[in-house]
């Protein structure tokens, strides 16, 4: 006989295991199946850092930024670890940018606080960098990181202590809808809930596409490298914060990254990064290509930097043609939520995403504008 949940979750990375908790926390009983090992590195949710912010291109992120602060510090408090470092961060391009006025424009209307600071004063508070005069710089204190395994690992903790059920390395072989439940079917069991919520990344549109949900989803291969400085000190929180150049004019790209780190260094990103046609087929070995690009900006924005990274990762992004992210209902199957498609910026929102993913189960709404995210608005 197929066990019965009140909601079965497939997908254990950053909003699977958000949704989790909240769902368990909540009362209801919970399965959370994962495909790979808990905390693996195949995906978007697993390593040391994500960047928290305020400052945003739209305000509904800048809403949702609001509701989100606060949620992580409430889990922290609940997990008893640090999951968010608040270490000041800065937004910094040329005054031509067409893109960086956005995410201010937003920021101001939205009555968040910032410093606008002239490229002499960021270098004199950071003389590690090396910005050009002409550079506009925005500096915001409240922007910081999560410890994104942390995070993960913290609400899958937290939802098995609330009665939540966890099965890692177990794929979903077969979705059945019935009419007012679902089944799944695993490689060597079944289960039957009467909601069921798909959060499975990159994977979500081989869960989604034999329910007849077909998304402008794409798989990107994203890149980061790690430094190790010579003057530890001078990077570690505190002395340094997180970065974001809006650097399209010269490397086509937005260029971020975080203070040292003892496990990993000092990590540079570009925020793009390259399309698969399937996640099947994304190559994991780092592109020397992208290393050497990265050395490029540290050559000239942060001269002590350009040296061989200590290492250097890939992970994946699961990217919508707008950059927004996608959270709905099937229109069929009122039993169904879905989350993907979260475009490289939806970590920091996980906490909040898993609540709205609770309230759209339990509640069939939630207090929070999802208009955005609509499955549906790409025709």
């Amino acid at each position: 006989m197929p066990q019965i949940f009140d909601a079965i979750i497939i997908g254990a990375g950053a909003m699977g295991s958000a949704a989790a908790y909240h769902l368990s926390k909540a009362g209801q009983r919970v399965l959370l199946l994962e495909q790979f090992a808990i905390n693996h590195q195949k995906g978007s949710s697993y390593g040391s850092s994500r960047i928290i912010r305020y400052i945003y291109n739209h305000p509904t992120y800048i809403e949702l930024a609001k509701a989100a602060y606060p949620g992580w510090l409430a889990l922290e408090a609940e997990a008893g670890e640090t999951l968010y470092t608040k270490t000041g961060g800065f937004f910094f391009g040329l005054p031509e940018n067409k893109i960086l006025p956005e995410y201010i424009k937003c920021t101001q209307s939205a009555n968040i606080p910032y410093e606008f600071l002239s490229a002499q004063e960021l270098c004199a508070r950071y003389p590690q960098f090396c910005l050009s005069q002409d550079m506009l710089v925005y500096y915001q204190q409240e922007i910081g990181f999560l410890a994104a395994s942390k995070c993960v690992l913290a609400h899958i903790h937290l939802a098995k202590q609330h009665g939540a059920i966890v099965k890692e390395d177990t794929p979903v072989v077969r979705v059945t809808v019935n009419a007012y439940d679902v089944e799944i079917t695993t490689q060597t069991d079944s289960y039957i809930a009467n909601k069921l919520i798909i959060t499975a990344g990159s994977w979500a549109q081989s869960v989604l596409s034999p329910l007849g949900i077909n998304l402008p989803l794409v798989t990107m291969r994203a890149q980061y490298s790690c430094f190790e400085p010579d003057r530890i000190s001078a990077y570690e929180v505190g002395n340094f914060p997180i970065f974001i150049g809006f650097l399209h004019e010269f490397f086509g790209d937005i260029i971020y990254g975080f203070p040292y780190n003892h496990d990993v260094g000092v990590k540079v990103n570009f925020n793009e990064g390259q399309p698969v046609n399937h996640v099947s087929e994304v190559n994991y070995t780092p592109d020397q290509h992208i290393v050497q690009l990265l050395r490029d900006f540290n050559s000239q924005y942060l001269p002590d930097l350009d040296i061989v990274p200590k290492s250097s990762r890939v992970c994946l992004y699961t990217m919508t043609p707008d950059r927004h992210f996608i959270i709905d209902r099937h229109p069929e199957y009122p039993q169904i939520v879905f989350a993907a498609g979260f475009s490289g910026h939806g970590f920091k929102f996980g906490n909040v995403v898993g609540k709205i993913l609770c309230d759209l189960t339990l509640e069939d709404k939630t207090e929070h504008d999802i208009s955005l995210f609509s499955a549906f608005r790409f025709g």
